[in-house]
């Protein structure tokens, strides 16, 4: 699947999800991606995408967006139906039961990355009622989590960076609309100072990620 394809699928800019293959990628959490040539656009330019395996996709969408697994799901179903069935031969016992090991895999993989998605839904239940955006201690405590190791995560998964010593978002996520950053004047002391937030959007979100974080570090 292309990373056009993936950017399409999640709503999302195509640099944006680009950039979260790349820094995967560095970090060894999937393969390396093939690159290659879009087609021309009309003022010349080629525009270059990324190919990515099934199981580097769900991992990739995870992180992007886990509300958009299961049409990630439905997309592989029909790019596959589209495919010629070949059947292994089954006169060989090594050749079915290799073809059934790779088949049990791939819906293992499916059925992690449904699973990775699903607690989000217990934290949109939660949050619904509450309005506007959420600051990084209210969220890591409606995740239940230890904010050193919140913080750390969010470090780690590129969602954010310390700039001036504060925690600031990577504006592929603003543009996702995971946060918003609110800048203003002390009364006090009369300096500037600027404050990352999270949206609804970016606690169902980080909801996921910190799932998949949780699943990391305890293997």
């Amino acid at each position: 699947m292309s990373s056009r394809e993936i950017a399409d699928l999640v709503n999302s800019r195509h640099d944006s999800v680009k950039r979260t293959i790349g820094t995967l990628a560095e970090s060894g959490v999937i393969s390396y991606p093939q690159i290659v040539d879009g087609i021309k656009s009309a003022n010349g330019v080629v525009p270059r995408h990324y190919l990515v395996s099934k199981r580097d996709s769900f991992v990739i969408v995870a992180q992007l967006s886990p509300e958009f697994t299961a049409a990630l799901v439905d997309r592989w179903q029909e790019l596959e139906s589209h495919q010629a069935l070949s059947l292994p031969d089954f006169s060989s016992p090594a050749a079915a039961a290799r073809a059934w090991a790779e088949q049990f895999e791939l819906q293992q993989t499916a059925n992690e990355a449904l699973a990775i998605a699903a607690p989000k839904a217990a934290f949109v239940d939660q949050y619904v009622e509450a309005s506007g955006s959420m600051g990084f201690r209210q969220v890591a405590k409606l995740l239940s989590a230890n904010e050193r190791q919140f913080r750390q995560m969010l470090l780690d998964k590129g969602a954010m960076y310390y700039l001036g010593g504060v925690l600031t978002p990577y504006s592929q996520h603003q543009d996702a609309d995971r946060f918003e950053v609110k800048t203003g004047t002390s009364e006090t002391s009369g300096h500037a100072f600027s404050q990352a937030r999270f949206t609804p959007k970016g606690v169902q979100w980080v909801a996921g990620l910190w799932s998949t974080y949780q699943m990391e570090i305890s293997k």
